[in-house]
């Protein structure tokens, strides 16, 4: 460390002792901070010297007239900019203005058309037409005057637009002034008025309805009757078929209760005779199913001939085909039944018929295969459970059987009388009700033809009446029309009340309905404070830039044991040091002189020597390095932060390039660091810019300490070939 602070104590002391070099060396402590204020001071309120930008403006208007009156807005838009200050207004003439456009006496030209007025009072005919102000501006003088001299001319369509609607809209609330007036001198009238006809206009809708209703429901009537008296005689014919179908649906009924009663035994047997062919069949499987089980085949073979096979198997189809027949009888006397008790006998039967047709359709497959187990020995499984399966068919269809069979005298052929006695009634019942309304067709008839005619009277009546409502409520509705159109947003007394409101001040309200409200967030008093970061961070750099423009950054007279790493760290501290007055200098100034704004005016202070360090060290690496060649990078790095910092526009209206390298710049992030000292801090973003300028400080030094010695020993002959031609030192 020693050798280090042996070169900045001696360059230290140079600077002392040689008053040369001391003035000098003053001179470029204080030129940075120069560069700085003169920028700022410039920039301190730019939009507030306005008034010196030279605008012409020619009133061609030749004025028109509106409903009797004289209107002339060229002379009124004339008087309102002879008050308007912020831009240097020049009235002249159309040949003056564009001849002192052209030669850059004018920033701009505002034209007003002689056809102005007239086309302004246009808007109350059927083809109202827009007026127009004619603007010119050259571009060519200033780059930032066009938009101050566009602005300007905006303001004064705003204005006119403005002042235009104002005064319809006082025109328009002035007339209604006056109606509020009437209306509240005959409001116990209207009021009384409205009570009635309003009651009355209500109800309209109501009695129209009614009277069509009442007209249509008559009409439809006498339709009806019509109808009816059309198909009375056929209800007659209809009437005595339907007597004589009772008659004999009766008869029937009786004459088949008596064979119902008749056949009583004959279901009875029939029911027997399928339960003893039901136990046939389980016997015989039961047989046959332990002679199998035994490995008698012999036996089996004798126990059942082809020929009672096949008797038996044409028993089994009778006895389905006798249980289905036997269910539906049953089952067309079920709904007449009491307490539905033939349902479970009729499911019971359809159950054994189907029992039987699968035993039936079983029984020739399983013979053949209980007499020829022996030929083949693998068949024998398969006939013991096909004769188990027909087996349990046949003792499940003889078990249900019995059932029926038990309950046939207690349940079924009771439950089959009780349906018949019922359907003997129901149809004596119908005769009786048919004979009765053939007795009454003569009484309707006569009571239809008399309600025709009444109708008809009806109608008419109905009809005169339709006719004359329309007219009626189009009297009345030309009593409550002005009512009901001063009462579609509430009572008559608050449109009164709106109607009498102050014209003026409702005017002056629709001129301007909205304004706005600004809030602003960190708030910077004046344009020269909020440019303050950039130009301050700028002069840090240009101050590096002069320094080592005017200083050299070798050591000439070396001491004996100096490494190059000595000299390098030992030559930036008396960099550093400069560059840290320079940056006290300018920040101070700023503040002091200036009297620039900053939310923390000691937080600006030592951010900028931050920047001062980071950036001396940048520069100074790169012109230790590489020499002549570090200045040109160094003035490069300079060029493109200029652009690509954001420091002046906002970098997202920059080009795409100055986008991309935006975020790798030191300027970045110096710039970024003085703006939380100005505006007030969000500490997050302080954190980011100096870790970030800490990280550019650590790859300089680096570069410093790993490439000084190498490069410089590899560029000393370039160097000195250069210097030979005793243009570059």
């Amino acid at each position: 460390m020693k050798p280090i602070f042996a070169i900045y104590i001696k360059d230290l002391r140079g600077i002392v002792t040689n008053w040369a070099a001391a003035v000098i060396i003053g001179g470029l402590i204080i030129l940075p901070s120069l560069y700085a204020w003169f920028n700022i001071k410039a920039s301190w309120d730019p939009y507030g010297q306005t008034s010196g930008i030279r605008v012409a403006v020619v009133n061609q208007d030749a004025g028109s007239t509106l409903r009797g009156q004289s209107l002339k807005i060229g002379d009124e838009i004339i008087s309102s900019l002879r008050e308007n200050h912020n831009i240097g207004w020049i009235f002249t003439s159309e040949d003056k203005a564009m001849k002192g456009l052209k030669r850059g006496q004018y920033y701009a030209v505002i034209v007003i058309p002689d056809s102005f007025s007239a086309r302004i009072a246009s808007v109350l005919t059927p083809t109202p037409e827009k007026a127009e102000i004619l603007y010119y501006v050259n571009e060519k003088i200033n780059a930032v005057a066009p938009k101050i001299t566009a602005k300007g001319a905006s303001s004064v369509t705003s204005e006119v637009n403005r002042n235009f609607i104002k005064t319809a809209n006082g025109a328009i609330f002035s007339i209604f002034n006056q109606i509020g007036l009437e209306l509240k001198q005959e409001l116990p009238l209207i009021r009384k008025m409205k009570t009635l006809a309003l009651r009355f206009q209500e109800l309209y809708p109501e009695i129209n309805q009614a009277a069509g209703t009442a007209v249509d429901d008559l009409h439809a009537t006498q339709n009806i009757v019509g109808k009816v008296q059309n198909e009375l005689p056929h209800a007659a014919e209809l009437a005595d078929k339907g007597k004589q179908w009772a008659d004999n649906t009766s008869a029937f009924l009786n004459r088949g209760g008596e064979v119902l009663e008749t056949s009583s035994p004959i279901v009875k047997d029939t029911l027997i005779q399928l339960t003893q062919a039901a136990d046939l069949a389980s016997r015989t499987t039961g047989l046959l199913l332990a002679k199998l089980e035994q490995d008698n085949e012999d036996e089996s073979k004798e126990l059942l001939t082809p020929q009672q096979s096949e008797h038996l198997t044409q028993g089994l189809s009778v006895a389905a085909g006798m249980a289905e027949s036997l269910a539906d009888m049953l089952a067309r006397l079920e709904p007449s039944a009491p307490g539905n008790k033939l349902t479970g006998a009729v499911a019971e039967l359809r159950q054994a018929g189907g029992e039987f047709n699968q035993m039936a359709g079983l029984f020739p497959g399983v013979r053949s295969s209980a007499v020829e187990t022996g030929a083949a020995p693998g068949l024998k499984d398969a006939a013991i459970a096909a004769l188990t399966k027909l087996h349990g068919l046949a003792e499940s269809a003889a078990d249900r059987l019995n059932r029926l069979s038990g309950n046939f005298d207690n349940i079924i052929q009771p439950a089959i009388k009780s349906a018949m006695d019922t359907l003997k009634q129901e149809a004596s019942h119908a005769g009786k009700l048919l004979q009765e309304a053939t007795g009454d067709l003569p009484v309707i008839d006569k009571v239809l033809t008399d309600a025709g005619k009444g109708l008809t009277a009806a109608i008419k009546g109905a009809e005169e009446i339709r006719k004359e409502l329309p007219t009626a409520e189009k009297k009345l509705q030309e009593v409550t029309r002005r009512i009901t159109s001063l009462e579609k947003e509430g009572t008559l007394e608050d449109l009164i009340g709106l109607l009498s409101l102050d014209f003026a001040k409702e005017s002056e309200f629709f001129a301007e309905p909205v304004i706005l409200k600004e809030n602003r967030v960190f708030p910077i008093p004046n344009y020269g404070s909020a440019m303050s970061p950039f130009f301050t961070t700028l002069s840090v750099w240009v101050g590096g830039l002069l320094l080592v423009s005017m200083l050299t950054v070798e050591v000439h007279d070396r001491l004996d044991g100096i490494r190059s790493y000595h000299e390098y760290l030992g030559r930036f501290l008396t960099f550093l040091t400069l560059a840290l007055l320079q940056t006290v200098f300018t920040t101070v100034g700023d503040l002091l002189i200036l009297g620039t704004y900053a939310a923390d005016p000691v937080r600006f202070v030592l951010y900028g020597l931050l920047l001062a360090a980071v950036f001396m060290l940048i520069i100074y690496t790169l012109v230790s390095v590489f020499g002549n060649v570090g200045k040109a990078m160094a003035i490069v790095l300079l060029v493109l932060q200029l652009a690509g910092s954001g420091g002046t526009f906002p970098i997202q209206v920059t080009p795409p390039f100055f986008q991309a390298i935006y975020p790798f710049l030191p300027f970045t992030y110096g710039i970024s660091l003085m703006r939380e000292a100005v505006g007030g801090s969000v500490q997050d973003i302080v954190t980011r810019d100096i870790y970030v300028l800490l990280l550019y400080a650590g790859l300089s030094l680096a570069l410093g300490l790993g490439l000084k010695k190498s490069v410089n020993k590899a560029a000393a002959k370039w160097v000195e070939k250069a210097k030979s031609g005793h243009l570059i030192h």
